[in-house]
């Protein structure tokens, strides 16, 4: 056995599923969070993808997505006016989406790994990091340290770790859009069956979906030219957002102004600036490695952040159960940078038809039927969502990755 233990630093979406993942892979792994309590409550509504699915099937934890999610059997893309621009779902044989609440997935991910005997430690802020060529220590800010074979970096798109391993790492790049959210109890609207609408309006996007109950949820994007960090479109104030979002919407002729008006600004979430980073140079070094948003961040328009996160969670369990950490880093990057990457090209194109402007809005929803029907079919769309990591073949060793220019 070349790798015996990790410390995976950050606890929340991929940290939960890369422990398992080397668990399984008989790395012993523990979990270093840098809150002090756990993320109950956080965030708003995203997708796990069929691959994001067959990715967590590979480490048996599928079923704990499936208990807390929503199919999503189709998406339905149209404009402001109620014009259909497309539809496509999921490509025959693979499990539909999954719509699930940030706050649950984190919930259910944490409990599994705890049943699963992974320990996590609360209040770990790393603050550096050393490599001695025989182990990797990390430094927190509490005046404690770890110790272990290798380090995972998965703390998210502001990664420290990404940062001590590369003064010089991208930071993340603002999309152009603010992104808001909620659950509703009662919309007053008939049941989607199964479809997530995503609605392209005059003046911002809006997505919602529709349960059989008459409950559901919605996300909104909205265009702003100037940044706003999550901490100062927060204290906006939900009862404003919801004004701003309601005018916003008022002229398209969709249920997006009904759906917003019967929004409790309690239940308002505002999720912030949509980022990314187009690429990231140094995905490892040393004895240390970044996964999920450390090392690929799309932006939230690309429906699988925290699908691709799982894939490389699972993936590099897999690199290192075969080979030596040197070796399995490069066969890991290998085997997924162009993947994720172009991912991130696509959602930053999605970004753009968002933001849209008067003119281009109109070409917009001019040329989107036709795209829709070239691009949006099965065999075009396969190569996303039908990815599979077959755990049980063995990893070769692969030539090292050029650094992008």
């Amino acid at each position: 056995m070349h790798t015996r233990t990790a410390l995976v630093i950050g606890g929340g979406i991929g940290g939960p599923v890369a422990a398992m993942a080397l668990r399984q892979a008989g790395i012993e792994a523990t979990v270093y969070e840098a809150h002090d309590s756990t993320a109950d409550g956080v965030g708003g509504a995203l997708s796990i993808a069929p691959n994001g699915l067959n990715a967590l099937g590979v480490i048996g934890a599928d079923d704990v997505v499936r208990r807390i999610g929503t199919p999503i059997t189709a998406m339905a893309m149209r404009s402001w006016s109620g014009k259909q621009l497309g539809e496509f779902g999921s490509p025959p044989g693979l499990p539909p989406m999954q719509l699930v609440w940030r706050a649950d997935l984190y919930r259910a991910l944490y409990d599994e790994a705890t049943r699963r005997g992974i320990r996590t430690e609360h209040g770990k802020r790393v603050v550096d990091v050393t490599d001695t060529g025989a182990a990797v220590t990390a430094h927190f800010a509490d005046g404690t340290r770890a110790t272990a074979d290798i380090l995972v970096g998965a703390d998210g798109i502001r990664s420290t770790v990404r940062a001590l391993i590369d003064p010089a790492a991208p930071q993340p790049r603002y999309a152009g859009l603010l992104g808001f959210g909620a659950r509703a109890d009662d919309t007053g609207l008939p049941s989607t069956g199964g479809t997530m609408y995503m609605i392209f309006g005059k003046r911002a996007f809006f997505g919602y979906q529709i349960m059989a109950d008459g409950s559901g949820g919605w996300f909104a994007n909205l265009p702003r030219r100037q940044p706003m960090t999550v901490a100062e479109a927060k204290s906006v104030g939900t009862d404003e957002w919801l004004r701003v979002l309601r005018e916003t919407f008022a002229a398209d002729r969709g249920p997006a102004l009904d759906i917003l008006r019967r929004t409790d600004p309690a239940d308002l979430l505002v999720t912030g600036p949509l980022e990314d980073i187009p690429t990231v140079p140094t995905w490892h070094k040393g004895r240390v490695v970044l996964i999920g948003d450390a090392a690929h961040a799309p932006s939230a328009s690309s429906g699988q952040g925290a699908s691709l996160a799982i894939e490389s969670g699972a993936q590099l369990a897999r690199c290192l159960r075969d080979l030596p950490h040197p070796a399995a880093f490069v066969a890991y990057e290998q085997l997924r940078r162009a993947r994720v990457e172009r991912i991130i090209r696509m959602a930053a194109r999605t970004n753009s038809d968002k933001a849209a402007g008067p003119v281009a809005r109109v070409l917009r929803d001019l040329l989107m039927p036709v795209l829709m029907k070239l691009l949006a079919k099965p065999e075009k769309m396969a190569w996303q969502f039908d990815h599979r990591i077959d755990w049980n073949a063995p990893v070769a060793v692969q030539q090292p990755v050029p650094a992008p220019a």
